[in-house]
């Protein structure tokens, strides 16, 4: 089931043009990753869908509705730029954030003290905004910002100012977040990042959509049948006993065990390759090479170019 709905967005400003006929789909309590490099248009989309501006052309849906003014008050947005007072105590800050979407006193304090503690940040509640690491003041941005319990989060860049060990946190978290039925649209231009959360990504690149699809379709999809090998033996053995079925592309040796990376020609399959090389090497794994989010960005962007 769809949650919302992108139709041929386009948007100018001045001479610029942010987007460029973009369409995306959001399957109800789904991760929909958003991904480009920094300048792509990502953000002015998330605005749109924000009600920040509007598109100069393009129609926008929410549960089958046309995007309305009120459906905002079912939206959580986590802004790439932070935006906390710095004079303001964190709490009384946070606390302020909460009621803005809704809740009354008493249950935006209940459920503050409750996401506080969970993030370990219980006894930052009476410091000054302006005392707090750039992590920690995006962990009180995600916690107002999912407070509410919205039907649809949109994070921009949310691991931006986090070390690796918050980053699991709020993957967990998002990931906790999915399962309890939210909807995610995750914008980032670190390609390696939404490979383990996303269930479907859009690749935005210069205002125009290239890509889109679910993770593990478009993974397959780039696959091209080469499979990395790790043994023990000859080297030379090794390459000859490929023969012309089988492509060496790359070979490295560390303490007496090789990695080789292979490409298996016309029909043949992995087991064909076993069989190749099994009599002349001790073979220890065989593991086909899935490319990775990014390597299939920059292989779309060539292929577009050649086009072109």
């Amino acid at each position: 089931m769809e949650l919302f709905k992108a139709e041929n967005i386009t948007k100018t400003y001045a001479s610029h043009v942010a987007l460029k006929n973009v369409s995306i789909d959001v399957q109800l309590q789904s991760i929909f990753g958003l991904l480009g490099p920094n300048g792509a248009g990502k953000t002015s989309l998330i605005r749109i869908i924000n009600q920040i501006t509007g598109p100069d052309e393009g129609h926008l849906f929410f549960k089958g509705e046309k995007l309305k003014p009120e459906h905002v008050e079912r939206i959580g947005y986590l802004p790439e730029e932070r935006g906390l007072y710095k004079k303001m105590k964190v709490g009384e800050q946070a606390l302020y954030l909460v009621r803005l979407k809704g809740l009354s006193r008493p249950e935006a304090i209940k459920k503050l003290k409750y996401w506080f503690e969970r993030f370990e940040m219980q006894d930052w509640w009476n410091k000054k905004v302006e005392e707090l690491s750039k992590g920690m003041a995006q962990k009180v941005q995600f916690i107002v910002t999912i407070l509410h319990e919205p039907e649809l989060l949109i994070l921009d860049e949310p691991f931006s100012g986090f070390d690796p060990i918050n980053t699991n946190i709020i993957k967990e978290e998002i990931l906790d977040l999915r399962k309890k039925g939210a909807t995610v649209i995750f914008s980032t231009h670190n390609m390696g990042s939404v490979e383990e959360l996303c269930d479907h990504i859009a690749l935005i690149n210069k205002s125009e959509k290239i890509l889109d699809g679910p993770v593990k379709q478009i993974k397959n999809d780039y696959k091209e049948n080469i499979f990395e090998i790790e043994f023990r033996g000859n080297m030379i053995a090794f390459t000859n006993s490929l023969g012309a079925q089988f492509e060496l592309l790359e070979h490295k040796a560390d303490d007496g065990m090789n990695k080789a990376q292979v490409k298996i020609l016309g029909d043949l399959n992995p087991n064909d390759l076993l069989n190749s090389v099994i009599k002349d090497v001790q073979v220890y794994s065989l593991n086909e090479v899935i490319p990775d989010m990014n390597e299939i960005f920059i292989r779309t962007v060539n292929q577009r170019q050649n086009l072109n």
